[in-house]
């Protein structure tokens, strides 16, 4: 083959993956519009994604089985799928693919088989609609609500009905509508919002958003908004114990309270995907931890299962927060008064500690400190562990990637084997903690893993999780594993 001929081949393969792409964008989106079916590929969610992004989404499989997925054959599943009579579920197309492309036949038949748990007929998990207020309209206030509003399937209805914030100035509800809008890390909101000033609401993708202004719980009745049995998220930070969260239940209209930080004394924290059995529906307070907790911990708990962690120490690389000061100014806690943007701050963290309370076998055995350092969004957590026996670095990292496939951890950890990754690469990332396998250095019975993890988009996916779980919102994952 000559030169001209080689390349007009590669031009005319990546045509047909276009093509294909193109035509899987609206089955995908009828599927989860119509049977509210979540399509995924290894992990990642491709409704509303581009061509090109689902081209690189069945690329990325590379690094997931070592070959790149046939997207001509992910077409023909889809198309298939959206002939079926499905339940809500969430279903990985890559996995399916993968297995199609080893076993061949029919994709009408191999799904019949594949599907069987799910092609039970459209339905509704939630008989009710359950409403959610975000108290706090921050960094995960905001980003909680992007995902509310982008996952209203038929059958979800988890209902984003109001959010509470301080102020009621005038302007004040078009600059929360214009945060919503825009955002510096994470770009543009995808899709369209309005204000509506008599309502006092905001209006995004058809979802009207009440926006209360309240100096506390106390102020609030949300009856008065048509809010009822609503699931309050706490992003405030404010209040961290059962007895000051339990003044939100209080509020006509509200029925559970979930804190999007750290909870102190007696106050349950949960990582979802390592304890998330501990919550049980009679709890009306809960806590999703912090984000560095949840994402070490699912990490953590996969290397003590397979090699037991006699002790170790946590070293958190952590992108400057709000708490700090943008130029040198008073702030109370130590070294975080000095400007973020133009240094490394040595602080300190609870997150190495407070990964006992989801993970009690690990009590006493770590250590952690933390570095911020001036970027705005994602950071790396670098474990450095002390094993129960010797390994190698081949078999904790294949033990890690098998993890990151097929384990009941695998929405919680993702594996990449990039020798050119950075931060922002991870930027957006809805696995809590990815896992950094070429960095990964081992040495007899010493272990020391890097993971990366974007603190606001892949924290506020795990809070997500415990917000459908307490809503009772659980959509079945196929292929189970």
């Amino acid at each position: 083959m000559n030169t001209t001929d080689w390349s007009a081949s590669h031009l005319t393969k990546w045509k047909e993956h276009l093509g294909s792409a193109e035509q899987m964008i609206p089955l995908v989106g009828r599927l989860y519009r119509d049977n509210s079916v979540t399509i995924r590929v290894f992990g990642r969610r491709i409704l509303n994604y581009s061509a090109i992004e689902i081209i690189q989404a069945h690329q990325f499989s590379l690094e997931k089985i070592g070959e790149e997925l046939d997207i001509g054959k992910s077409l023909e599943l889809t198309r298939a799928m959206v002939d079926m009579d499905l339940a809500p579920a969430r279903v990985d197309l890559g996995k399916l693919c993968h297995q199609f492309m080893q076993e061949g036949g029919d994709p009408e038949a191999f799904l019949k088989e594949q599907l069987a748990s799910i092609n039970t007929g459209k339905s509704s998990i939630l008989k009710e609609p359950r409403d959610v207020v975000l108290y706090g309209f921050g960094r995960i206030g905001r980003l909680l609500a992007r995902i509310l509003i982008e996952r209203v399937g038929s059958g979800n209805k988890l209902r984003l009905r109001a959010i509470v914030v301080r102020g009621g100035k005038p302007g004040d509800l078009r600059k929360r509508a214009s945060l919503l809008r825009r955002d510096s890390v994470h770009g543009a909101f995808n899709g369209t919002i309005t204000v509506n000033e008599e309502e006092n609401a905001i209006i995004a993708n058809g979802i009207c958003i009440k926006v209360i202004f309240a100096n506390s719980p106390s102020e609030i009745d949300y009856t008065d908004y048509d809010i009822n049995n609503a699931l309050i998220v706490d992003n405030t930070g404010l209040w961290r114990d059962e007895e000051s969260l339990a003044q939100h239940l209080d509020c006509p209209g509200a029925s559970k309270v979930l804190l999007t930080a750290p909870g102190k004394g007696s106050l349950k924290n949960i990582v979802y995907g390592v304890n998330h059995g501990d919550m049980k529906p009679t709890d009306s307070i809960l806590s999703a931890a912090s984000c560095t907790t949840n994402a070490i911990t699912p990490v953590l708990k996969a290397v003590n299962d397979r090699f037991s962690i006699k002790n170790g120490h946590v070293e958190t690389i952590h992108s400057y927060t709000n708490d700090q000061n943008l130029i040198d100014n008073y702030h109370k806690g130590d070294r975080r008064g000095r400007s973020a943007a133009l240094n490394m701050v040595l602080t300190t963290t609870g997150a190495a500690k407070a990964v006992a309370k989801c993970l009690p076998e690990l009590k006493g055995k770590l250590t952690g400190n933390a570095l911020r350092v001036p970027t705005p969004n994602v950071s790396l957590a670098i474990m450095n562990l002390n094993l129960g026996q010797e390994t190698n670095k081949d078999e904790v990292n294949e033990y890690l990637r098998d993890i990151s496939l097929n384990s009941p951890m695998q929405e919680q950890i993702d594996y990449t084997y990039s020798s050119e990754l950075a931060s922002t690469d991870l930027l957006g990332a809805a696995h809590v903690g990815v896992v950094d396998a070429l960095a990964t250095i081992v040495d007899g019975d010493r272990l020391v893993l890097y993971v990366w993890y974007d603190n606001e988009y892949g924290y506020s996916t795990q809070v997500f999780r415990m917000i459908q779980d307490m809503a009772g919102f659980k959509l079945p994952r196929v292929p189970a594993s």
